[in-house]
């Protein structure tokens, strides 16, 4: 993509928040990156950049959508029950041997969209079972990671069907550039200032100590029990190897880990959760006891229903998370159709693996105890948006006490 669609300056300045800001990259640490092919560019200035910060071998592997689209048309049946275990396990050895973790987004979110359901489920399920190894040192915050987005055509026409392709991509660009706060004059100086704030809101939630949130909007009224021991955060935090990073860039939220066991009611989606390159859309479901008993969409039922198949845990919440209606993502009025952006323009709640780093002490608990405290267990973690300008929240005290912590979207 020439630089005349792209601007290239803030590319290079996305690349290099990724690797200050977003991994904190060591003196000859190693690093893997996934991408979409498109975004070589921005693979590329990653690279650079890791090099100029004194990092040690910079690896990346790239996806291709049209490869991707031809195994579900032409692949055997019987192959959508194997995934390639030989690399996932090379990338957990890799973390494990200390490398960090960088992954860019941007593959065309409906991709798979008129694909045989049964063969995305089955595909998702044995790809899932495969990266456990590596996803454990991720979800465990074991590795420095991050996460950045590079404006794929594909997926600017999914966003933009009006406009011409380079118009299209030249306005998602902009977008991620603004929402990734590397449009002004010093980046990592505003990415500073974003954490001190997010630190603020993760600081009074932990001083609260809520025993539960309730969410109350249209077709929502649910009750999400907090973890035993349950710890807020938001924006960067200190990885178990000692580095601080920025999992999430963009980021607007503060999150926490809920109980297994303790969510009730009922919740309904505020915008389409896209997945594996299926959109799901007017998620409607029912926790009972924190199990998700009746699951119902629009669009993409099917898929959502094989999803919460996936394993005892993928029916269960991993993960919390505030963010206020006035959040940038929400204030642009765009419908990214990518979860990374699309969870940060409203409260959300993550079907499956919860984070162990939402735990106090949380480096030092076994999983045994993590699952002892109310922690989730799954292959997988997917999160959905159920928060509005039309939705409060309250946080429940351990002696019942309800404190207002959002109306009507926003913070109170």
């Amino acid at each position: 993509m020439s630089g005349d669609v792209i601007d290239m300056e803030k590319l290079e300045k996305l690349a290099e928040v990724a690797v200050k800001v977003g991994l904190d990259l060591q003196k000859g640490q190693d690093l893997v990156i996934t991408a979409p092919v498109a975004a070589m560019p921005l693979v590329r200035f990653i690279t650079k950049h890791a090099y100029l910060a004194g990092g040690g071998l910079v690896t990346a592997f790239y996806n291709d959508e049209v490869t991707t689209l031809m195994r579900y048309q032409h692949a055997e049946n019987s192959t959508f029950d194997r995934a390639a275990s030989w690399l996932y396990k090379g990338m957990a050895e890799a973390y494990a041997n200390g490398a960090a973790r960088l992954a860019i987004s941007g593959d065309n979110p409906m991709l798979l969209s008129s694909q045989d359901p049964d063969k995305v489920a089955r595909a998702n399920r044995a790809m899932s079972t495969a990266y456990k190894p590596a996803l454990e040192k991720i979800s465990n915050f074991e590795i420095n990671w991050n996460i950045v987005s590079y404006p794929n055509p594909s997926w600017a026409r999914q966003m933009f069907p009006e406009l011409e392709e380079n118009a299209a991509v030249r306005k998602l660009a902009d977008a991620i550039f603004a929402a990734s706060r590397v449009d002004v004059a010093d980046p990592v100086a505003a990415w500073k200032a974003h954490n001190a704030a997010l630190h603020t809101r993760s600081a009074w939630l932990n001083g609260q100590n809520f025993a539960s949130l309730h969410f109350k909007g249209p077709g929502t009224d649910l009750t999400v029990g907090l973890a035993d021991g349950h710890e807020w955060h938001g924006g960067a935090s200190v990885a178990k190897n000692g580095v601080t990073c920025n999992p999430n860039i963009p980021t607007e939220e503060v999150f926490t880990t809920p109980h297994a066991y303790r969510v009730d009611g009922v919740a309904s989606s505020t915008k389409p959760l896209s997945h594996q390159g299926t959109l799901i859309d007017n998620i409607q479901v029912r926790f009972e006891a924190g199990r998700i008993v009746e699951a119902k969409a629009s669009k993409g039922e099917a898929v959502l229903k094989k999803v919460l198949e996936t394993d005892e845990g993928a029916s269960r919440l991993g993960e919390v998370a505030l963010v206020p209606h006035s959040s940038p993502i929400s204030a642009s009025g765009l419908l990214f159709f990518n979860t990374l952006f699309d969870e940060n323009a409203a409260c959300h709640i993550a079907l499956g693996q919860c984070y162990s780093k939402c735990f106090i002490d949380g480096a030092n608990l076994t999983p045994e105890q993590i699952a002892a405290q109310g922690g989730n267990s799954s292959l997988i973690h997917i999160d959905w948006m159920i928060g509005s300008g039309d939705v409060d929240v309250d946080g429940v005290k351990q002696d019942g006490t309800r404190v207002p912590v959002m109306r009507r979207g926003e913070w109170a």
